[in-house]
Order: C-alpha cells, then structure tokens, then sequence
C-alpha cells in the first residue's frame, strides 16, 4: 500500500522546499499538491487560508499520506497552528501535519553575530507574526525585523523576475528593510518563491549579509523528524515516487513548475472540494 509524504503549497513556491526534501530523502514517496485554482494565499484572510488548507489536507489523507508538509509560508502562519490544534483529532488522529516555520526558527539564530535578523515575507506571513513569535521562543534575545514584499511573488509567477524592471522592486524591499536596523546580518527568505530572486537579491546586499531560503533547512528538518519518530517512518512507502497535483490548468503547471523543481515534471488535476 502506498502511503507516500504529502507536501502542499497554494502554488508553486513549495516546489523549491519539495525539490531540496526529494534529494535529502530520494527513496520516500510523495505527492505534491498545489492550489493553483484559488492561489494566492498571502492577501486572504485566515478564515480563508484555513479553509483552504484544511480542504487540500483532507485531500492528502484521501490519497493515503499520514504526514503532510506545508510547505508553504502563508499556510504554516495562518492555519497549521488550528489543524493541529483543532483538526487532526477529529480528522486523522494519527496522522501529522507539519510546516515551514518551525525548522527555520530553530536554527535562525546560529546564523547570525549581531543577534538581527530579518524576515521577508508576504503580507500575510508578516501580518501573522508568526516568525517574531517562534524565533523568540527558541532565542529570546534575538532582534527581528520583517517586510513584506508583495510584488514580488507576481513578478516570478509572471517569468518577470529575471527582467531589469523586477531589480527595482528587489531593491526596494530590501532597503526597507535594511533601514530598519543597521544591525542586521542574516536575510530570511520566508516565501518559497524567493529564491528564484536569490542571485537579485544578493547583487543589492552588502557581502557580510547572509541570506538563507528555506528548503535544506526544511528537508533537514524533516529527516531529523523521521529519525525522532520511527512509527511514522514505518508508516511511510519507500519506492521512489513522485507524483504531482494541481487544482488549476496541468499544462500551465508543468510549465512554470519546472522552473521551481529543476527539472520537467508532469501533473494531474485535483479535485479538492
């Protein structure tokens, strides 16, 4: 029986943190599931980001996945923390949900000297305040500063973020929030989208800067995850495969989403709800 890990996204930024998970872990299966159809998630309320997530979760549960990663920023600060909580017993009570906010707090604050970091984000992760909130628990002396960058996302779902015009908007937010504080040393990339601006990104910041996505990270993470737990390991089919899913047009996906993966992929459509 096939029980492959379920990683979702409300598109395809989580192909980046899927892309980084299959070449940590090659021998598990998983479906990838990205809700295109009614993306993006960043400027939807939380009523709505759960919603929609708690529907794409049920739909992995469907497919036979005990453990889904949200790999998803907007997700993670909007509605996992509910699914959690209120969901899974009812649901799946054996079955796990994680997401993508977590691992990065746990290990943020080796990275940097100066005790500031900053986050940048979609409106709705910043809105959340989810990162200040995790990273404190973990470093409670650390300084966190966030923007949000909300054209960003468009100018890479629309293949404009390789364009001069897209330097502008990098530039931008960047030094908002670097006038936040002189202090910080380490950049956090809380949108799976970002690291396709990464060689942007890094022509616009001072060398001492370092700038950290969330994919090893992730894929990390969950391999430590997988070590803690054997039962859910054991629950888990190892034959290799990958399969993936949108809620929208396939062509479309498999088009822009092998731009995120790496390399071409091929995919179904979902019926979520």
């Amino acid at each position: 029986m096939s029980q492959p890990i379920g990683i979702f996204d409300s598109g395809y930024g989580g192909l980046t943190v899927f892309k980084a998970i299959v070449e940590k872990l090659p021998n598990y299966d998983y479906i990838y599931l990205g809700d295109n159809g009614r993306a993006p998630y960043g400027n939807r309320s939380f009523e709505t980001v759960h919603q929609y997530t708690l529907e794409c979760v049920r739909w992995f549960f469907d497919k036979g996945c005990p453990l889904v990663i949200l790999a998803c920023n907007t997700a993670s600060a909007k509605a996992l923390r509910t699914i959690q909580q209120n969901d899974l017993s009812r649901l799946a009570p054996d079955n796990r949900v994680l997401g993508v906010i977590r691992p990065t707090a746990e290990i943020i604050g080796t990275y940097t000297k100066t005790n500031s970091v900053g986050v940048l984000g979609t409106q709705g992760t910043v809105l959340s305040e989810s990162y200040p909130i995790e990273i404190k628990h973990f470093y409670p002396h650390l300084n966190v500063y966030q923007q949000a960058c909300p054209i960003w996302v468009p100018l890479i779902e629309y293949y404009e973020y390789q364009n001069a015009g897209a330097d502008f908007f990098v530039q931008k937010y960047l030094d908002q929030i670097l006038a936040q504080s002189a202090d910080i040393d380490t950049l956090l990339l809380a949108c799976t989208h970002y690291p396709l601006l990464m060689d942007s990104i890094r022509r616009f910041l001072p060398e001492h800067i370092q700038v950290l996505s969330q994919g090893g990270i992730v894929a990390d993470s969950l391999a430590t995850y997988l070590q803690r737990h054997p039962e859910m390991n054991a629950r888990l089919s190892q034959n290799g495969k990958t399969s993936f899913f949108t809620t929208d047009d396939t062509n479309n996906f498999d088009k822009h989403g092998s731009v995120f993966f790496g390399r071409e992929i091929q995919s179904q459509f979902a019926h979520v709800i």
